[in-house]
């Protein structure tokens, strides 16, 4: 029972008061974040290894209105945190985002996106760290997985920093943006964190 509560208070703090990083608030997004998200995930740079080409203020609001964020954490749903720069005044400077997929009770597949403008600045490390804390220490996943596109190197050598095993290159799986392409899937088991 206090093992289902630890973890019920550590979905609930996260929900209310998100994450904080040395730089970053890591939290699910507000209606606010949406202009900003919708004009970095509409580069073509950010969009050549996502699923969209294209990317709307109306796609924005469409993923943010299909958050339930009173179910976080419930099997076989998908949420996007906002990392929120903490520099200045205000928590308002959205920089880039994280994905989570709860696969299940154990595992979590993970993604992440950082807007052009502040991309190789280490910001996508600082946020993952935090989130792999959060997901092994307080809510005591198993296993956290992340593909890529065999292609996007900065996202491997991320991974591979943090120190996620490559477990798989899947040849030719997927076909995107016309043609057929690799991935590579890299896990981490909590006792190898």
């Amino acid at each position: 029972m206090a093992s289902t509560l630890g973890l019920s208070k550590a979905l609930h703090n996260m929900v209310n008061n998100g994450l904080t990083t040395q730089h970053f608030m890591l939290r699910p997004f507000q209606r606010a974040d949406l202009k900003a998200f919708a004009a970095y995930r509409a580069d073509p740079q950010v969009a050549k290894y996502q699923s969209w080409s294209d990317y709307s203020d109306s796609d924005a609001i469409t993923l943010y209105e299909g958050m339930d964020y009173t179910q976080f954490g419930a099997a076989g749903n998908w949420f996007q945190l906002a990392i929120v720069s903490t520099a200045g005044a205000t928590l308002t400077k959205l920089v880039g985002d994280l994905a989570l997929h709860f696969i299940d009770e154990q595992q979590v597949e993970i993604g992440f996106t950082i807007a052009p403008e502040y991309q190789g600045q280490h910001i996508a490390f600082e946020a993952v760290s935090a989130l792999l804390d959060y997901l092994f220490i307080e809510l005591h996943k198993h296993r956290v997985i992340a593909v890529t596109d065999t292609q996007n190197l900065a996202c491997c050598r991320l991974l591979e920093k943090l120190h996620f095993r490559r477990e798989a290159h899947y040849v030719k799986n997927t076909f995107f943006k016309g043609a057929w392409g690799d991935e590579y899937l890299y896990a981490m088991l909590k006792e190898e964190y």
